[in-house]
């Protein structure tokens, strides 16, 4: 892959990848199967992980990642994959998602540190310490399901998988499923739970981010969302350098040229950029201007103008009982008074947003926003 010799952090990378790729190769797994069409029944059928001696054993070749600030669904963690085939890579672009090749597979899988002396009780939770890192520690965690996003030469297709409750095997749920959990908060409150696997056309509703071409895109990797250092195997290194390194990755440049969002819970950074990845990764695949809300005028992808088009001062268009008797979507200095706000805090159907992926409100995500509502300037003086 490189003619010039291995400085020392890549060399320590390089040899990291070697054990994962023994540590695969010993444990039985065989190599990763793109199937070109079909439903195949269970995630197994994919090679891509194993759970293998206690643990979710990711195959050869499949890479782990993280984002800045990720997407909140009841407050589960995930586990982010990427593999290509041999020689396959993604065009880097500065905005939109990277330009996969055919035959990639992004996996998600969505999982619960358990409640330690229960078995159907899991925590919702910020601590990753018990979790094993990317090889899961299924004494510790319960997975819930797996989501395949498969790109074929037809375009993109998702495939929701269930793990089963021995935590062996995740079953194709093409039509989605409610799995009822007891969740312990860290604030001590104990609430119960159904959280709900999105049938094939829910995931469409998100990921065709664009009307006009109906074309299904991923979500997560972006620029802005994998600039930021990621720990594998005991090495640390930049997301983007890694990918490019590795060959999944041409035409990116050195990260500090790449677009970057906050982390969310990084107080050292900006109250408005932390406010603003937020709502970029939680609500602008729809709130954009191509998007399936577009019709709202509401823009909260990154880069978007801090105008009306924010909601900023800007009347509702067709929210119905969505505003809550309020009369702009940001009031500024009025986070109470805010559409914005409302919908956030709301977990019934028909108010609250985002509309799919949570059945629970995000108490610190609520809170950020109505942090970041409040120091705003007050006034409804439109630019």
């Amino acid at each position: 892959m490189m003619s010039a010799p291995l400085g020392r952090p890549w060399r320590a990378a390089a040899l990291a990848l070697c054990a994962l790729a023994l540590t695969a190769c010993t444990r039985g797994q065989p190599p990763v199967e793109f199937i070109t069409d079909g439903n195949p029944p269970k995630l197994s059928d994919w090679h891509l992980m194993a759970a293998d001696g206690g643990r979710l054993v990711l195959n050869t070749g499949v890479v782990p990642y993280d984002l800045n600030t990720p997407l909140f669904t009841d407050y589960a963690q995930k586990l982010r994959t990427l593999w290509m085939p041999k020689g396959a890579s993604a065009a880097y672009q500065p905005d939109a998602a990277f330009d996969f090749p055919v035959g990639t597979i992004i996996s998600k899988t969505f999982f619960y540190p358990r409640e330690p002396g229960k078995a159907d009780a899991v925590l919702a939770t910020y601590d990753s310490s018990r979790n094993g890192g990317e090889r899961l520690d299924l004494a510790n965690v319960r997975l819930i399901e797996t989501r395949l996003l498969v790109r074929r030469k037809t375009g993109w297709i998702a495939l929701p998988y269930v793990w089963n409750a021995e935590q062996t095997d995740a079953v194709l749920a093409r039509t989605g499923q409610q799995v009822p959990l007891d969740v312990l908060h860290e604030d001590h409150s104990r609430q119960p739970l159904t959280y709900v696997v999105p049938n094939v056309n829910q995931c469409a509703s998100c990921h065709v981010a664009d009307l006009k071409t109906r074309q299904f895109q991923p979500i997560g990797p972006k620029a802005r969302h994998l600039n930021r250092d990621y720990t594998h195997d005991g090495v640390t290194e930049n997301q983007l350098t890694y990918l490019s390194r590795i060959g999944y990755l041409t035409g990116a440049p050195a990260p500090q040229a790449a677009p970057r969002n906050a982390n969310w819970r990084d107080d050292k950074q900006t109250l408005d950029a932390r406010a603003r990845a937020y709502l970029d990764i939680n609500c602008a695949h729809c709130h954009n201007d191509k998007g399936a809300a577009n019709t709202t005028a509401l823009h909260l992808n990154m880069g978007a103008p801090a105008n009306l088009h924010l909601g900023l001062c800007k009347p509702p268009v067709a929210a119905g009982a969505g505003t809550g008797g309020r009369q702009y979507g940001i009031m500024p200095g009025k986070p109470d008074e805010s559409i914005m706000l409302y919908r956030l805090a709301s977990a019934e159907t028909g108010v609250m947003m985002p509309e799919l992926g949570r059945g629970s409100v995000h108490a610190e995500g609520v809170a950020l926003i109505r942090a970041w509502i409040a120091a705003m300037p007050p006034g409804c003086d439109q630019p």
